[in-house]
């Protein structure tokens, strides 16, 4: 399993995110058991789905609003039904990660029982730090990119040059950002398979 354990940067100097969170990541992200508070400004949530818990780690970090911590082995089961109830080597890790993720650049730290966690922790940090210096133009040309959209209905679209559209999806590394997520997460998930068979 995968445990996100999510807490907000700043919190004393500014309002209050973590219910907006709470109720975003809970309506548009599969969870095993849904994101809550924990304690103070922090939240956490219990996931399965690798890709899913990546991107939303990677684009929380990028955010600058949040320091990220993910941990990934085994929980207690059956789970029970409140989250901050849960309990388990998974939930250990995550607690580790997001102390480290205050002391890192990334706001982003990865922990679980195999040495891979080492190197997804660096992956993931430096494409949070990638996705967190992309400007407003390249995420709406990349949003639409993702969509399925080509270059050139993409530029149609925002009504610019397919080569203006070439130039921003460039600059923000977005399809080498998106492949280093993915591998990220076919990495995670190949660790969740072997934890599962041992």
């Amino acid at each position: 399993m995968i445990v996100l354990t999510i807490d907000q940067r700043r919190s004393r100097s500014s309002e209050d995110k973590v219910q907006t969170l709470i109720e975003q990541a809970n309506a548009t992200v599969p969870v095993v058991r849904p994101f809550q508070r924990t304690a103070g400004d922090e939240v956490q949530a219990v996931m399965d789905d690798a890709s899913e818990a990546i991107r939303l780690a990677v684009m929380m970090a990028a955010s600058g609003d949040w320091s990220v911590g993910l941990g990934f082995g085994q929980v207690e089961t059956p789970l029970p039904k409140e989250t901050r109830a849960g309990r388990g080597p998974a939930f250990e890790y995550a607690r580790v990660a997001v102390e480290r993720s205050k002391n890192t650049n990334a706001h982003l730290a990865v922990h679980g029982p195999s040495h891979e966690a080492t190197r997804l922790e660096a992956e993931l940090q430096l494409t949070a730090c990638i996705v967190s210096k992309r400007r407003a133009t390249a995420w709406e040309a990349g949003t639409l990119a993702d969509e399925g959209l080509t270059q050139q209905q993409i530029a149609k679209e925002l009504g610019i040059t397919q080569q203006a559209v070439s130039s921003r999806l460039s600059a923000a590394l977005w399809f080498e950002a998106n492949r280093m997520m993915d591998e990220a997460a076919y990495s995670l998930t190949r660790q969740l398979k072997m934890l599962g068979e041992s």
